[in-house]
């Protein structure tokens, strides 16, 4: 890796099974016991299982149905966001005692730039760990976390030890541990994606490595150039306090399966409420709307239109998604719709990797 890039300390802090975890601290009865979160009917899906749960096969976005058949003990819990929003803020209360660079990913992962930080502790490996000793203490949870140089691969490496554990990969390491990478732990790579690689023998960050970044963008398109970068270790992008929102969205599972458009017109136009509403709250508008759908099969379809005009207004969302509903014949019927507003007002340009960020050689010791 290049020796003039930047140098940095980075955490990632990721809350082990945390809706489940959150539940089974408020109600002393499920701890130790299978838990699901999420509905359990014929159109419930799980959103997070305890890790006793999980033994079983039981995991999100599973259908709860399946969840039942995986752990016929299994306990359904209905979700409290707004108990999980007020857990995660006393959470990232802690964070921001050791930096102000926090970019939470969602309400139960963050990440957090400790290069230089508020305690002048030279060790982020330290810091994970008390870090991690306070959600315990302060807020009764278990954490995980991954500490390396750049935000890749410390979000892979938080994963290493689950559940309540960290894993360092210090600079001298991470070349090998990305070549030893099994592909599909490669944080991006979804299983699709890695059913190719393994097509072309792509198995170990090793095989992704020995491929030159003209065969890597052939086969796997504008994605391929970060593969090549990647596993060499080079990930220039820097923890953002204010994270830029890339999307907003709302959709809707139904309890029983949709046949026709005109049955679901009433449904979009509550979505789209939703939408506009969630855009005038965050005070942003998009240009690409996009309408998901769902088949009772469980495939899925967008459909996207991209308008010369930055929007909020429902009105405007909906005529939209209407015109995307009846763009092609539906090939099934429909258990869930979704619209969601991309290209947003918030979005700034990329940016490209400079000459020298595109340079490989030795990285810099330094203590972690």
């Amino acid at each position: 890796m290049s020796s003039d890039l930047p140098i940095r300390k980075i955490i990632h802090v990721d809350m082990d099974a945390f809706y489940a975890s959150v539940e089974q601290m408020d109600n002393p009865e499920l701890k130790g016991k299978p838990i699901a979160v999420g509905g359990s009917g014929t159109r419930g899906v799980v959103s997070a299982a305890s890790y006793e749960a999980r033994k079983f096969g039981v995991k999100s976005a599973m259908s709860g149905m399946q969840a039942r058949r995986n752990c016929p003990e299994l306990i359904f819990v209905r979700p409290r966001f707004e108990r999980y929003s007020e857990i995660s803020k006393q959470i990232k209360k802690i964070f921001y005692d050791y930096s102000d660079k926090v970019e939470p990913l969602s309400l139960d992962e963050a990440y957090i730039d400790v290069t230089e930080n508020k305690k002048g502790n030279p060790s982020a490996t330290l810091i994970a760990k008390e870090i991690r000793e306070r959600i315990f203490k302060e807020v009764g949870l278990t954490a995980s976390a991954g500490i390396s140089i750049n935000k890749f691969i410390a979000k892979v490496a938080s994963d290493y030890n689950k559940p309540n554990g960290q894993k360092t990969v210090n600079p001298e390491d991470v070349l090998q541990f990305l070549e030893d990478l099994d592909i599909r732990k490669f944080y991006g790579v979804g299983k699709v994606t890695a059913e190719k690689m393994y097509q072309k023998g792509i198995f170990t960050g090793k095989d992704l490595k020995s491929k030159s970044v003209a065969y890597l963008e052939e086969h796997f398109g504008k994605s391929g150039k970060s593969y090549y970068y990647i596993v060499r270790g080079i990930h220039t992008s820097e923890v953002k306090p204010n994270r830029t929102r890339k999307s907003l969205a709302a959709e809707r599972t139904f309890n029983e399966n949709l046949s026709s458009e005109i049955f679901m017109l009433e449904k979009l136009e509550h979505i789209a409420e939703e939408v506009s509403k969630r855009l005038h709250k965050s005070k942003v508008a998009g240009k690409t709307i996009t309408l998901k759908i769902k088949y009772s099969d469980f495939t899925l379809q967008t459909r996207s239109k991209t308008l010369p005009y930055f929007i909020s207004d429902k009105s405007i969302i909906l005529e939209t998604a209407k015109d995307l509903l009846y763009q092609e014949k539906l090939s099934n019927s429909v258990r869930l719709l979704g619209i969601s507003l991309s290209n947003l007002n918030t979005e700034k340009t990329k940016k490209t990797l400079t000459k020298k960020e595109k340079e490989v050689s030795v990285q810099l010791k330094f203590e972690f």
